[in-house]
């Protein structure tokens, strides 16, 4: 059945989409400026700043440093009982830039807060801009979560770029790890007994899991690389590593399956007499699980902006990576839906959608997504029985992930 989402007052949904197209190309200036400039994990000091200047230039209140990161921040505006959260991300991927397009999300984000601010007060709204470093890689929006910066807010949102519209996009839950291995280097001509193998470690570990692929259950996945094998081929290598990803469905699921890759992990130290440590690179990411409601009024939104996003009964095999909003899903409503931006068949990760990040096609997905989340974070506010859903729930709040 159906939900019963509500239609949207039209002055104020008007008044929002008003204030996004105002800022419009500000908005795409963004986008491609933080697309020119990518920066990694940590170290998106350009973007954040122009990220935080343009919510400043119009009346948001900056705090910067937030959960020890010098690239997060909040911006607020309004005062509001109805606290709403819309997260910017602006990190890049190594060696292809924005091949994930997040400077669509920042860009995007940004006018949703400034549509948002138009109507704050007749609203009853507080509408905070989260920035949210480390996407991609050190799980910024985790260790926000972990700092309190999520703490007020009753819900949040954000969207995501792809090739397709998906309005319930869902996200799997990830493990990535550092596993490296210490054997002893010896001279592999002279005296190659007296050397204990750790690129032979990390082969053992290799072909070990190779093996588990086959038992896996449906939706675990694993992938990984060798990150260091040896110095010179005359030399036994006496330390090598690896970086392994491991993804399920569900976190239950991937528990189990860290159970059994560490196995494999342990396999190659034991055959080959090497030592190893393991370290997570980043925080656990959880899996995506967006609102129901949130998700049907940004369907609906959707495709009142001419988009077919993908039938809800099929969104579920539509196959998609790891997000850190997944943490915050956890904890409270949210919603993370794909903006499609005429990729030509690219998906994210590839070059030619990083080209198509600052393409017209790309400019459209950062106003019109703007407008619709606005559109649907207005609807939330004038429905009083969901309004008073997420505010209870927040109430009741008592667990950070």
């Amino acid at each position: 059945m159906p939900l019963t989402t509500g239609a949207s007052s039209a002055p104020h949904a008007q008044t929002a989409s008003a204030a996004v197209d105002a800022a419009a190309t500000d908005l795409v200036a963004l986008s491609h400026d933080i697309h020119s400039e990518p920066e990694l994990a940590f170290h998106e000091v350009r973007s954040a700043l122009k990220t935080q200047r343009l919510l400043a230039e119009r009346g948001f209140e900056i705090v910067t440093g937030q959960g020890g990161m010098d690239t997060a921040f909040r911006a607020t505006y309004g005062d509001g009982p109805l606290v709403v959260g819309v997260c910017a991300e602006y990190d890049a991927l190594p060696g292809i830039g924005h091949a994930c397009g997040h400077n669509i999300i920042a860009a995007s984000a940004v006018g949703t807060g400034l549509g948002l601010a138009e109507v704050a007060d007749a609203l009853g709204l507080t509408v905070v801009v989260v920035g949210t470093p480390a996407e991609e890689y050190g799980g910024g929006k985790a260790l926000l979560l972990k700092a309190g910066a999520f703490d007020d807010i009753a819900a949040a949102v954000m969207l995501h770029p792809g090739p397709i519209d998906i309005a319930g996009a869902r996200s799997l839950a990830l493990t990535d790890v550092m596993v490296t291995y210490h054997g002893k280097e010896s001279h592999a001509a002279v005296a190659p007994h007296l050397g204990i193998n750790a690129a032979d470690a990390v082969t053992v570990a290799q072909v070990s899991i190779g093996l588990l692929r086959q038992h896996l259950s449906p939706g675990q996945l694993i992938h990984g690389i060798v990150t260091e094998g040896g110095e010179a081929a005359n030399i036994i290598p006496g330390r090598a590593a690896m970086q392994y990803t491991m993804r399920a469905v569900e976190t239950a699921s991937l528990r189990e399956l860290e159970e059994k890759v560490y196995a494999c992990f342990a396999a190659g130290a034991l055959a080959t007499g090497c030592s190893h440590e393991l370290v997570e690179s980043s925080p656990p990411y959880l899996e995506l699980t967006p609102d129901p409601w949130l998700v049907e009024v940004f369907r609906e939104e959707m495709e009142s902006f001419g988009r077919a996003p993908v039938p809800a009964e099929f969104e579920a095999a539509v196959p998609l990576g790891s997000t850190d909003m997944g943490n915050v899903t956890q904890v409270l409503p949210g919603i993370h839906p794909v903006i499609g931006i005429d990729s030509g068949g690219a998906v994210i990760h590839q070059p030619d959608f990083e080209k198509a990040a600052r393409e017209p096609g790309a400019d459209r997905a950062v106003v019109e997504g703007a407008k619709m989340l606005a559109r649907t974070v207005i609807r939330l506010a004038e429905n009083e029985a969901e309004r008073s859903r997420v505010l209870d729930r927040l109430a009741r709040r008592t667990v950070t992930v």
